[in-house]
């Protein structure tokens, strides 16, 4: 509590500070104008080899940017700016054949922070919510479009430049350029370096964690992409899976509630409590045989081939010889986005991988991957894009603080692959889990879905449309600031549900307390089991 209380002094300490330099209307305005001045002579004092200054401008809050030229597919044509900052646009030259767009917010009530963004999926999309989320918190914030542009991977066609942005030079060489404008604007290097990133962002933040041990004190990193090969030889696999839905192994949409359903029944009481949350999914084994269509049941039940399929679904993958390739979907999934993501019948994006990056052959079907394309896949490891390595110990020799999430109703990215992930880093130091904690802490948020989202308490502060407050307790990124800054670790990250479970304006249902692993949340039978007092971690 004393920790809590002391971030909470401070980031309010700082905005009462900040409001009283500013002291009336007239003087906030002489301050907004004198860092607007600043913000348009920032180019002068930037030289930096291999990059190009393409705008430098002053947003005040409340401002909608637009974005017309932005690809549609980043379906990011606006962003809503929350503080006053100055925008700094560059390009950065990274080959022969690459380079990268990036931008700069640099907020008027900066507290001396600096923090990374990450992106998405194969994405070469700027995450403008996540420069504001940052930037009004008082961090100078820098976010890269990942080497190219839009949510396909047709830019990585024969250009293994564009290939090397994407797997880790992007983020590295915006953290550079980054912190460099950041010193160049406020005239003082920045106090401690941050990164917050989910999904595609997450392997990100586990890539500098891995190659770049100095680049941050900080990481908040969720649902890694990485063992990354793999992962999208899984997610890619499952079109040859369920078939397109023209195929007697398709499963229609509106079974999977059937099938949800069917979970609950046989795992919810798992954890204590049938409350339709599974805190525990790596402990059930789901058998969809009872929704086998026999003689007088023909409606609401499956085939014998779709039980098939559904039981595929919840399996490893796993190579010829039986050896793991990747873990198995957890059940919970299909309540969430798996339906809409991995069973659809269709070509899953990160196909686009082996398309144009792996075989480079534009004709390639998805319905066609094989073990052979997932094998080339696995031995070529484009520039080491695996993100694997299980020695951290150059970051933890740095100072560096890691905490990792991953939502364990991740539709996307199977949440059964990160314990693995942490298991290996503790087989490859040689360390336990109170080891380990010194530097290293991984929670599963029950509820959550991929990043965000899902059925339980899963606003947890990752993002700005998933957070419910700024108490460390509350808040990933807040509570990375106090554990980086004040030495205080945290042993649970409270996740918030809202009774109509997306507005602040309809009440909180209940908060959870989300355990560290390889911790288990436990009902202990005694009262409400909203109470997140009632819960053990065990």
């Amino acid at each position: 509590m004393r920790g809590t209380m002391v971030s909470l002094s401070f980031f309010l300490i700082g905005s009462v500070l900040n409001l009283v330099s500013l002291g009336s209307p007239t003087n906030q305005s002489r301050a907004s104008n004198g860092f607007s001045q600043q913000c348009t002579s920032v180019a002068t004092k930037l030289h930096i080899p291999q990059a190009n200054i393409s705008f430098t401008e002053f947003v005040a809050a409340n401002t909608t940017l637009q974005f017309p030229n932005a690809d549609p597919s980043c379906t990011r044509p606006s962003q809503a700016v929350s503080a006053n900052i100055c925008r700094v646009g560059l390009s950065v030259k990274t080959s022969a054949t690459s380079g990268i767009r990036m931008e700069v917010w640099l907020p008027q009530n900066w507290t001396g922070r600096f923090l990374s963004t990450g992106n998405g999926g194969l994405g070469g999309c700027i995450q403008y919510e996540d420069l504001d989320y940052a930037a009004s918190l008082g961090f100078a914030s820098v976010g890269t479009n990942n080497g190219h542009e839009g949510m396909t991977g047709e830019s990585f066609l024969n250009n293994t430049g564009v290939i090397e942005d994407f797997a880790y030079r992007a983020v590295h060489t915006g953290v550079v350029i980054g912190k460099q404008v950041s010193e160049a604007f406020y005239g003082r290097p920045h106090s401690k370096s941050y990164y917050l990133g989910c999904s595609t962002g997450g392997r990100q933040g586990f890539k500098a964690v891995q190659s770049f041990p100095n680049d941050f004190d900080g990481v908040v990193a969720g649902a890694p992409a990485f063992s990354f090969n793999n992962l999208t030889s899984w997610s890619s696999g499952f079109l040859p899976l369920t078939g397109s839905p023209e195929s007697a192994t398709f499963v229609p949409l509106d079974m999977w509630p059937i099938v949800h359903q069917d979970v609950l029944a046989q795992c919810d009481m798992l954890d204590g409590v049938a409350d339709g949350i599974l805190e525990s999914p790596d402990l059930c084994h789901y058998d969809p045989a009872g929704l086998l269509c026999t003689s007088g049941r023909n409606t609401t039940c499956l085939t014998a081939a779709q039980v098939q399929t559904v039981r595929r679904s919840y399996a490893p993958l796993l190579d010829a010889d039986g050896s793991l390739i990747y873990p198995r979907l957890q059940p919970g999934a299909e309540g969430t986005e798996a339906p809409f993501t991995l069973f659809t019948g269709r070509a899953f994006g990160a196909s686009d991988w082996f398309k144009y990056a792996v075989l480079n052959d534009t004709s390639w079907d998805p319905s066609t991957l094989s073990l052979a394309d997932m094998c080339l896949s696995a031995r070529l490891n484009l520039a080491d894009i695996e993100t694997w390595n299980g020695n951290l110990s150059a970051f933890k020799a740095a100072g560096g603080k890691l905490l990792h999430y991953h939502g364990l109703v991740d539709g996307v990215i199977t949440s059964e692959n990160s314990p693995r992930y942490y298991e290996h880093v503790s087989t490859t130091m040689q360390q336990t889990p109170a080891q380990l904690d010194d530097f290293y802490r991984f929670f599963r948020i029950s509820g959550m879905a991929h990043c965000g989202g899902g059925p339980g308490a899963s606003r947890i502060g990752n993002q700005a449309r998933n957070s419910a407050g700024l108490d460390p307790e509350d808040n990933v990124l807040m509570a990375m600031v106090r554990w980086v800054e004040e030495g205080v670790a945290p042993e649970v990250v409270v996740g918030t549900r809202y009774k109509n479970g997306t507005t602040a304006g309809s009440g909180v249902d209940y908060k959870r307390r989300h355990c560290k692993w390889p911790a288990r949340n436990v009902y202990n039978g005694i009262g409400d089991c909203k109470d997140p007092l009632n819960w053990d971690c065990i």
